[in-house]
């Protein structure tokens, strides 16, 4: 038997098991039983807006069908959440002083300037093409000024690990 010949057969068993399942002891799964997708098709449930056109109260079961309320086999509406991280809300951007906007404002300004008369086949005058480089020059210096280099003012008295 040539290699060909023998990598032609394991092809051939791999198309012919493609859709067998695979058996699996429960015991090996690395996740809670409780994970598990049902084996059935998932049924979407619709709440139907009632005559004000308002959706349903969260508190109000809807008409699912089911005994219990319209929920699923049981299930209560803070209980499908235990175990999973639900992160905190972000903390609010910082406010930015006049400073800051004046110079973000020139270092994009300047180059869209020269990109928006350059596209649209204006003349450019010397003392316009000037001031357009001059702003996103000076916007990138007075960013890269107020920057800073040290660590925050609230970092306390600890440095962090030192070696």
């Amino acid at each position: 038997m040539t290699p060909q010949s023998d990598e032609d057969e394991v092809w051939r068993q791999i198309v012919a098991s493609f859709n067998d399942t695979a058996e699996r002891d429960p015991a090996d799964q690395p996740w809670p039983d409780s994970e598990n997708l049902p084996a059935g098709p998932s049924r979407r449930v619709v709440r139907q807006p009632d005559a004000g056109g308002h959706p349903p109260a969260e508190d109000e079961p809807a008409d699912t069908g089911h005994a219990d309320g319209g929920r699923p086999e049981g299930r209560h509406p803070h209980g499908d959440d235990e175990g999973h991280y639900v992160p905190p809300p972000p903390p609010p951007l910082p406010k930015t002083d006049t400073t800051a906007k004046i110079a973000w404002l020139a270092l994009f300004g300047g180059p869209a300037y020269l990109l928006v008369t350059a596209m649209a086949g204006w003349t450019q005058q010397g003392w316009a093409l000037f001031t357009a480089i001059a702003a996103f020059i000076g916007g990138f210096v007075a960013l890269v000024v107020r920057m800073g280099d040290g660590p925050p003012n609230d970092s306390g008295w600890d440095d962090g690990a030192v070696i």
